[in-house]
Formats: C-alpha cells, structure tokens, sequence
C-alpha cells in the first residue's frame, strides 16, 4: 500500500482546525456530558470532534482501520498493522472545566510505530504535526515553524513534566537520575509537544492510559528528535491487543543539558 505521508498529514490540517474551533464553540455553549462505563467523562465536544477527524481520515484512507477511544470495542483484540488511533480530546476533564490543555489527536501507525501524528491545541491556538523522521512543525497562529527537540535559549534547568501534582516515588527517582530541578503538571498529550519544541527535558511515567493517549504526541517528539522508550529502556511499541501503555521515559535528547 502506498501511502504519502507528506500529504495526508497536509490534508488534515484544516479539519483539525475546524474541530478545534468547534471544541471551543460547543463548549462555550454549555457542553452535554455522561459518565461512560470506566468512570470517565465524555461530552458531545468529544464525540463531534471524533465524527469529523473520523469522517475525513475515512476519505483520506478508506482502506485504512481507524480505531477511536470514543468508538473502540475493547473485547476485540486488534491484530491490525496499519491503523489510525484517534483521541478525539485528550484531557476531557480539562476541556470539560473550560482549561486550555486539552488536545484532539490523530496518528497513523505502521508496523507498531507512530509514523503520523497530529496533536491539536485549539485554545492555544497551536497544531503540532508529524509526517516523518526529521519533519516536525508547529503551526501557531497560521505561522509554520519546523520544529526540533533543541533546548530553547536562555534555560539551563532541567524540567520535568507530570500528569498528577504528586508523583510516585518510581518516577521521582528516576528523575533525580536525570537531575531534574523542576516538575510542571501539565494535562494531556501536550506534554509530548512541549518535549518537541524545547520548552521541557523528561517525561516519565508508570503503565497508564491506553495507545491512542500517546501515539500521536509520540510521533511528533520522536520525529523532531526525541527519545522515547519503556522506564527500563525497551522500545515503545502500539498495536498491542488490549491497547493499554507500558511505563513510559522521553527524553529530549541522550545528555539533557545539550
């Protein structure tokens, strides 16, 4: 199956950004929200987004199985080796109480890698994407910029990001390995995108969260020059069939204080 990378990616810029502005727009008028079997919520914000990513992956890629957080049967274990795995919003409980982390993610996998990846920032007004190794952007404001895991100028800390304000004493140790001098809680794959611009060092964090949660920051980091593996050095595959993450390190380069 051929498949041009370059121009998919391209094509679903715009629809990303659509779904973005209704996120924002659904929200502002006052969401509808249910508690789904997990305990987690999902509002109509969630489930439009998905339709539209969903709707125009399906045009793109009609060949192609897309797998959704918000539509997934997690009886069926998925033997796939090409997929797409959507999250339509990540972070709903931050979207939901009107914060502005929360993302819409897409991402193409091929032979249990991430290969595309986009990752929205609707009220940040930012799109990361990923068609390939060397070939990650940020489009801010309707201004593109390719972008690198280089440290930005004038930090010299070492900054960690977390999920939760308290990490377990695992992943506190292991960032004191790394001699990290900060933490910052951010939500949501956003976390993936601020290791690929430069603004942050190190990411760690036990099993948690399900592949379609990370695979389109995943692309996007490990494309501009992230190294992304298991706690204990592995390599991070998708395409399990339940779905769910191992223990998870990035790093923004091998010596973080290049």
């Amino acid at each position: 199956m051929e498949i041009d990378f370059k121009k998919i990616t391209q094509e679903l810029i715009p629809i990303f950004y659509t779904a973005g502005l209704e996120s924002i727009n659904l929200y502002k008028k006052g969401l509808k929200i249910e508690i789904k079997e997990d305990g987690s919520p999902v509002s109509n914000g969630d489930l439009i987004v998905n339709e539209l990513i969903c709707n125009k992956i399906k045009e793109l890629t009609p060949k192609i199985p897309i797998i959704s957080e918000e539509t997934v049967n997690l009886k069926e274990k998925n033997k796939n080796s090409i997929f797409w795995l959507i999250d339509p919003i990540d972070g709903t409980k931050e979207y939901i109480s009107g914060k502005d982390e929360y993302t819409l993610n897409a991402a193409l996998i091929i032979n249990k890698k991430p290969i595309i990846g986009l990752v929205g920032a609707p009220k940040k007004k930012q799109l990361f994407y990923t068609y390939g190794v060397g070939n990650s952007f940020v489009n801010q404001n309707g201004i593109n910029k390719k972008i690198s895991c280089k440290r930005k100028e004038g930090r010299k800390e070492i900054v960690a990001l977390s999920s939760t304000n308290k990490p377990s004493e695992i992943i506190l140790k292991k960032l004191k390995e790394y001699k990290v001098s900060s933490i910052t809680k951010v939500a949501s794959s956003y976390k993936f995108c601020l290791i690929a611009d430069g603004t942050c060092d190190i990411y760690a964090a036990k099993e948690r969260a399900n592949e379609w949660d990370y695979a389109a920051g995943h692309a996007v980091a490990e494309n501009a020059g992230a190294i992304i593996t298991t706690l204990d050095k592995k390599p991070f595959f998708y395409g399990k069939e339940d779905y769910k993450n191992p223990s998870l390190l990035i790093l923004r380069s091998r010596n973080l204080y290049d």
